[in-house]
């Protein structure tokens, strides 16, 4: 894989798992709304427990990374095994950012 497709890879996964969490938290509070439940809460809410469903659909759910890290592991591949670590980071940057907008909407308490 070459650089350019590498860079292309990290900031994809990055905006799909920022995407995840976005997206799911303000859709399920407009739910919320519709239910007359807590909408604010319930993003809040939301936004937490989507950051591990965020970082799993940025992976595409496969076993790739698995492999690789034993691959890297077993076999000493330490630039596959970095470059996987990259993309999980990656992941859960966009993930764990997603969250963090989502918390400081309405945080004025």
């Amino acid at each position: 894989m070459g650089k350019e497709n590498f860079l292309v890879t990290l900031l994809l996964t990055f905006c799909v798992a920022l995407g995840v969490n976005l997206g799911g938290s303000l859709l399920g509070s407009l739910g919320a709304a519709l239910l007359n439940r807590p909408p604010l809460k319930t993003m809040h809410e939301l936004a937490a427990e989507l950051k591990i469903w965020a970082l799993v659909a940025a992976l595409g759910g496969t076993f790739g990374v698995i492999r690789t890290f034993e691959a890297g592991v077993l076999g000493r591949h330490i630039g596959d095994l970095t470059r996987q670590l990259l993309v999980v980071g990656c992941a859960f940057l966009g993930a764990h950012l997603g969250y963090l907008i989502i918390m400081s909407l309405g945080s004025h308490r």
